[in-house]
């Protein structure tokens, strides 16, 4: 019996060095980006908050009043989006185009004062978000983080079945030998870690694979269901929401990514769509019109409201709430103010609700304080995963050689792990796409080099 499972345990092993290698650079980056994001709503306030913080005041400007002192100031840009004051005490901001820059505009909503500007891509939150998704390299990066991610699922699932006690005492199983020394210390500390933050980790893998470009867009196409009818009386862009998303910035909520945009004004059609989208938006409904549509249904503060662009384009109130049962997405007719689409917590599928639910834990918004500091404990151990395993490779690797496992050849057809590998395969196809090549790789170039050593 003894054989089959030191064989097993050999080649598990031999997955986990490959997973670990290639994943470890990728885990420690979003860890880091993942704790300043983290604690964006303490650190923006403090960092930027001649900009963010105004002293309370009575009587509070139109959103138009607003509106026409930064077109003022900036003559020559495109307002894209306005985010009212989150309370009394928080400044109005407006995203603005201008001369090829994004700029975040704040203004004093008290007395419509210009306070300052921010690059919207260039600051520190914006700059994390964007590694954390997409490493700033677009879709390459998403596929690389995807992949990351995936194989982050592999060194979980490989890893555990290393830890497993198999009649060991708790000592280096529970918790680590402290009083051990070197290489044997640093594998204490990479396995209880990995133990005790694997669930963890696995919602966090999960859950931030639900933003990937690939296997997330197929995932959010099978699953965010919403009824026909939601749809069948307004005109509909061949524009999905998903287009009000970018990797520095989130809009609207995950549930929403795929759903269609409505089209403003019912002339629209008839009008030609080609035609109508060419022109620009002329809005017959003002910005504060928008905004007592959004306080009239309840919309949660920290909504945002994107302008229309073109002349079939809507107005779009989205609010990703800290707490996904206040999420809101309304479209608005730019012409009539009527809404062409109300779509809330309640719209959503059972599991567009648990993957709202996972994003919101994933971002540490759940349970304020609480949820944040479980959140930074996740990063914390996948900091000391990803290093003490890199210090344990480094430690024991041969003068110029990776340090493969060696693999036994008297491996058991182990038909559990093979299964498992399979659906982990199939599940995440960047994932078995990627076993192929290594497969080859090991039999090829690795396997040959030992040969020749030996």
């Amino acid at each position: 019996m003894g054989g089959p499972r030191i064989s097993f345990y050999n080649l598990a092993w031999r997955w986990h060095f490959y997973a670990g290698l290639f994943v470890a650079p990728f885990m420690i980056l979003l860890a880091l980006t993942g704790i300043i994001y983290l604690f964006k709503p303490q650190l923006d306030p403090l960092m930027y908050r001649e900009l963010m913080v105004v002293e309370a005041g009575h009587h509070r400007q139109t959103a138009d009043a607003l509106l026409a002192q930064v077109q003022q100031a900036y003559p020559q840009g495109h307002v894209g989006q306005y985010l009212p004051p989150l309370n009394s005490e928080r400044s109005a901001q407006f995203v603005v185009h201008d001369g090829g820059r994004e700029l975040n505009v704040f203004v004093d909503p008290y007395n419509a004062k210009v306070l300052g500007e921010q690059d919207a891509k260039q600051n520190l939150q914006a700059i994390a978000r964007a590694l954390h998704g997409e490493l700033m390299v677009g879709t390459v990066g998403d596929r690389l983080v995807e992949l990351a991610a995936g194989w982050g699922i592999v060194l979980v699932v490989s890893g555990l079945y290393l830890w497993w006690p198999r009649g060991r005492s708790s000592a280096g199983v529970l918790w680590p030998r402290f009083a051990a020394r070197g290489r044997l210390l640093w594998r204490d500390l990479h396995a209880v870690s990995g133990f005790w933050g694997s669930a963890l980790l696995l919602l966090m893998l999960l859950s931030g694979m639900t933003w990937t470009g690939m296997w997330g867009k197929q995932y959010a196409d099978l699953w965010n269901r919403f009824p026909a009818a939601m749809w069948n009386d307004v005109p509909k862009s061949d524009q999905q929401a998903r287009v009000l998303n970018q990797a520095h910035r989130q809009t609207v909520p995950w549930a929403m990514e795929n759903t269609p945009m409505p089209q403003s004004g019912a002339h629209a059609e008839h009008a030609g769509h080609h035609m109508m989208s060419s022109k620009p938006a002329a809005p017959q409904v003002s910005l504060q019109q928008v905004e007592d549509i959004a306080s009239s249904r309840q919309v949660e503060p920290g909504y945002s409201i994107t302008l229309p662009t073109t002349a079939d384009g809507v107005f779009t109130i989205a609010v990703f709430a800290d707490d996904p049962r206040n999420d809101a997405t309304l479209h608005v007719d730019q012409y009539t103010g009527q809404v062409l689409a109300d779509v809330r917590w309640q719209d959503y599928s059972p599991v567009a609700r648990a993957t709202e639910l996972g994003v919101m834990l994933h971002e540490g918004k759940m349970f304020g304080a609480l949820n944040q500091i479980v959140i930074l404990l996740v990063c914390l151990m996948i900091l000391l995963g990803s290093v003490s395993g890199l210090v344990m490779w480094w430690k024991r690797r041969p003068e110029g050689g990776l340090g493969v496992p060696p693999l036994r050849h008297d491996l058991p057809r182990w038909k559990t792990a093979t299964v498992v590998m399979l659906v982990l395969g199939v599940a995440f196809p960047l994932v078995g796409v990627s076993m192929l090549v290594m497969w080859v790789v090991d039999r090829c170039v690795v396997r040959r080099r030992m040969v020749v050593r030996a």
